[in-house]
């Protein structure tokens, strides 16, 4: 169906939900290729804030507010398209399109134990963090339910200046503040997307629950940091295992018969060169994860 018989409100819906599906990295990319085929400023500006602050909390937009780190997300939200940063004390608006802070108001916080255990957890989980990311965020966050304290912990690290991929992983956690025992749920999310030679997007997650005991704030925050890196550990084991099998059975089903797999690093172009032939590159079988750009090499 042509765009120029759509109603202006199909048009929007369109837009809005053509922009949500940008994967993490790409979202300004696609806001041009928009603009080009609606050729509506005021349309596609308007479209591009909403559709651009939902996905600024969908995949943990990071930014840097006076040297700390700043992760997005629909838990510090506080309305009219405005977030919240703890450290800072800051509210504000952000413009994803132009990569700016708006809008920026001072915004207080109650300053009771509860801050002071978000702040000491802060600190260990950005060692941990600091420690297993090459360029990984974090941030803690404090929210109220039903006179009920909760934290909830952000990790964020991604790749998005590669010229084939980009790839995202990130994590979320969440406890309440108990005197004796807690539990902590947490969903760990890594997506990836490859865009040379094909089109690919690969969607991995899991969600997690697990007791965690309570001794004093100083030892609740060590044994958080050390229960996200035990399950972020299992998790990364888990997706390599996979995509190396399913890497095997990709094989099974190209090749007619059973080979051996020796796993070992062809010079495909010394051996094209003695042939003096041409060789065309191929891609293999690559996924992000966390602080690595695994290759199989078949």
């Amino acid at each position: 169906m042509s765009l120029s018989v759509l109603s202006r409100k199909e048009k929007e819906k369109a837009i809005r939900r053509l922009l949500i599906q940008a994967p993490p990295g790409e979202f300004v990319n696609a806001f041009d290729d928009l603009c080009l085929l609606i050729r509506d400023e005021k349309l596609m500006h308007h479209q591009g804030e909403c559709a651009g602050h939902q996905h600024c909390q969908k995949y943990s937009v990071p930014l840097s507010i006076d040297g700390n780190a700043v992760l997005l997300s629909h838990h510090n939200v506080v309305g009219d398209y405005r977030f919240f940063d703890y450290q800072s004390k800051l509210s504000f608006k952000f413009d994803l399109l132009q990569n700016q802070l708006k809008d920026i108001q001072s915004h207080g916080i109650i300053r009771n134990e509860t801050e002071y255990l978000r702040t000491v957890v802060l600190c260990a989980l950005k060692l941990y963090v600091n420690d297993h990311y090459p360029k990984g965020n974090c941030n803690v966050l404090r929210k109220t339910v039903k006179n009920k304290e909760f934290l909830i912990a952000c990790i964020e690290d991604h790749s998005y200046n590669s010229d084939f991929w980009n790839g995202l992983w990130k994590s979320k956690w969440i406890f309440q503040v108990n005197p004796f025992l807690t539990q902590v749920t947490g969903r760990i999310f890594v997506q990836a997307h490859f865009f040379r030679c094909v089109n690919l997007h690969v969607e991995i997650s899991k969600d997690l629950k697990e007791s965690l005991e309570i001794v004093n704030q100083a030892q609740l925050a060590l044994n958080f940091a050390r229960l996200v890196e035990e399950q972020e550990n299992k998790f990364q084991v888990a997706v390599l295992e996979e995509l190396q099998e399913l890497s095997n059975e990709a094989l099974r089903g190209i090749i007619r018969r059973d080979l051996p797999v020796t796993r070992t690093l062809i010079d495909w172009q010394r051996i094209l060169s003695d042939l003096n032939l041409v060789m065309y590159p191929k891609l293999g079988y690559v996924i992000y994860s966390r602080s690595v750009l695994c290759n199989w090499i078949i």
